[in-house]
C-alpha cells in the first residue's frame, strides 16, 4: 500500500479529536467539515476513539467518521465578514463589505437554501476558508411581509390551525390562520418557522 504524504500549509492549526465539539470545523481530504455530533467511546478492550457526524460546509453532505482518541487533524481557519445585500444583477447577488465597502458577487449556489430569506439591505455574515466562500449566515430571525395567503376567517384565532403564506422574498412559511396579506411577520431562519407578528 503506497504511503501518501499530506502537505499541511503553515497556516493550519491542529486540533485533537478529544477537543471536538459541535460547530468545530476541520479539514479532511481538502474540504471543510463541521462537527455536528461527537461521542467519546472507551471500549473494554482496545483503544478509545471518537465517533463523529460531520457536515461538508461546501456541499452540505453528512458523513460519519471515527477518529482515534487524541488523533490530530487540521482545524479549518475560517474568516467571517459582515456584508450587506445591496442589489441583484442577473443571477448574482451583490454584497457590500461593511468594513472595506468593496462589492462581492455571490451566486445563488454559493448562498444555498438561505437565499429564500435574503432581501435588499439585509446584513449577513459571509464565511470564507482559503479565499473560497463556504456559507452565508443569516440573522436567526428576519421580518418579512406576507405577499400572498388565503384570507383569514372570523374565529380563526382560536382554532390553532396553520396555512401556507408566501413572503416578499418568495419563501413559503406556515402561518396561523389569522395572518393576512400585507402583515409583517417574524421568521426563525434556522427552523423556517413563524415566530409572531411585527
Amino acid at each position: 500500500m503506497p504511503i501518501v504524504l499530506l502537505k499541511i500549509s503553515a497556516n493550519f492549526l491542529m486540533i485533537s479529536s478529544n477537543d471536538f465539539r459541535p460547530g468545530v470545523t476541520i479539514v479532511l481530504d481538502g474540504a471543510v467539515w463541521r462537527v455536528i455530533e461527537f461521542l467519546h467511546v472507551k471500549p473494554g478492550k482496545g483503544s478509545a476513539f471518537v465517533r463523529t457526524k460531520l457536515k461538508n460546509s461546501q456541499t452540505g453532505s453528512v458523513i460519519e467518521r471515527t477518529f482515534r482518541a487524541g488523533e490530530t487533524v487540521p482545524q479549518a481557519n475560517l474568516e467571517k465578514s459582515t456584508m450587506q445585500h445591496t442589489y441583484k444583477e442577473g443571477d448574482d447577488y451583490v454584497f457590500m463589505d461593511m468594513e472595506s465597502y468593496e462589492e462581492n458577487r455571490l451566486s445563488a449556489r454559493q448562498i444555498g437554501d438561505r437565499i429564500k430569506y435574503i432581501k435588499e439591505g439585509m446584513e449577513v455574515n459571509v464565511v470564507r476558508w482559503d479565499e473560497q466562500i463556504l456559507e452565508v449566515e443569516l440573522p436567526n430571525t428576519v421580518v418579512l411581509e406576507v405577499t400572498q395567503t388565503d384570507p383569514g376567517l372570523k374565529g380563526d384565532t382560536a382554532t390553532g390551525g396553520t396555512k401556507p403564506a408566501i413572503v416578499e422574498t418568495g419563501a413559503m412559511i406556515m402561518v396561523p390562520l389569522f395572518i393576512t396579506t400585507g402583515e409583517r411577520i417574524r421568521i426563525d431562519t434556522r427552523t423556517d418557522s413563524y415566530q409572531g407578528r411585527e
